[in-house]
């Protein structure tokens, strides 16, 4: 029997309508594709411009190796988590539902409270607090290696006029090191104005530091020599390990101490004037029981 009429209209309509419908389908797959998604799993999206950052730089195989292990890792967390989603139930999922809005909770806080301290909080410490705090707490403030100011000068193994500069070194005669150091000298370092540990000492001069350190305690006049320099240490003020820090060098370690001490007193007088204030504007509201 050949359909009727009627029959294969309704047929017509309903193909063009499927053949319409796909044909979005397939358009909105191709803007999304020309979004910048490379790939798509349970509704989310990875970008073509993720996968391009993390393979920057390399060789197209080892682009390609890096993408497929990403893309793989990225689906397999998403389908893990869709597992778990769907699967947990109960007691557990509400346990982790609680802990998901106790992390939000904490985020929001800690992120308020962090801008409270950029904008609001005082940052600078004054010199009578650092003074203060280095007095009460002066075995906390050891030195765990030596420290020194002074003069470093490297010379050729034959520089002329060593003992000279030996004299201008013993004297901190400044003018007269630094015009020979200009003319003789491979390596000059002037740092009687900051504070240099035996570790970065040792980076500058073939010592080893126990060697060093032997030296400091004898003497303030170093003089080392290799197969093609000689180094010539003039120290002119030095603090040994085990004995109290200098109060400067102390400084940002006490300012650390004291910024945190200002940081927890500030947010406790921030969140007593907020509590104070919703009282008082009786936002809380108390119940009789």
């Amino acid at each position: 029997m050949r359909p009727n009429s009627v029959y294969m209209k309704k047929i017509g309509i309903i193909s063009l309508f499927l053949a319409g419908f796909l044909l979005c389908g397939c358009t909105a797959l191709e803007k999304k594709q020309q979004a910048g998604a490379a790939v798509e799993l349970n509704g989310q999206y990875l970008y073509q411009s993720t996968l391009d950052s993390l393979a920057a730089g390399l060789d197209s195989l080892e682009a390609e190796q890096v993408k497929q292990q990403y893309i793989r890792q990225w689906a397999e967390d998403i389908l893990v988590f869709d597992q778990g989603e769907r699967r947990i139930s109960g007691r557990e999922r509400a346990e982790i539902e609680r802990m998901v809005e106790e992390y939000r909770h904490s985020l929001y806080s800690q992120a308020h409270e962090h801008r409270l301290i950029e904008r609001r909080m005082p940052k600078t410490i004054p010199d009578s607090a650092v003074q203060a705090l280095y007095d009460q707490m002066p075995d906390r403030f050891k030195l765990n290696e030596s420290i020194i100011r002074g003069i470093l000068v490297v010379v050729p193994k034959d520089a002329p006029n060593l003992d000279k500069l030996n004299q201008w070194l013993s004297k901190t005669s400044l003018d007269a090191i630094e015009k020979y150091a200009y003319q003789n000298a491979s390596g000059y370092e002037l740092f009687m104005d900051k504070w240099l540990t035996t570790t970065q000492m040792i980076s500058r001069i073939p010592v080893e530091r126990a060697d060093l350190e032997a030296k400091l305690r004898s003497s303030n006049h170093i003089e080392i020599t290799d197969s093609t320099k000689t180094y010539l240490l003039q120290v002119t003020d030095k603090h040994m390990r085990g004995e109290a820090m200098p109060v400067e060098y102390a400084r940002p370690q006490i300012e650390k101490i004291l910024l945190n001490a200002r940081q927890v007193e500030f947010l406790r007088a921030e969140r007593e004037r907020m509590y104070k204030e919703a009282v008082q504007t009786k936002k809380i509201h108390f119940f009789e029981n």
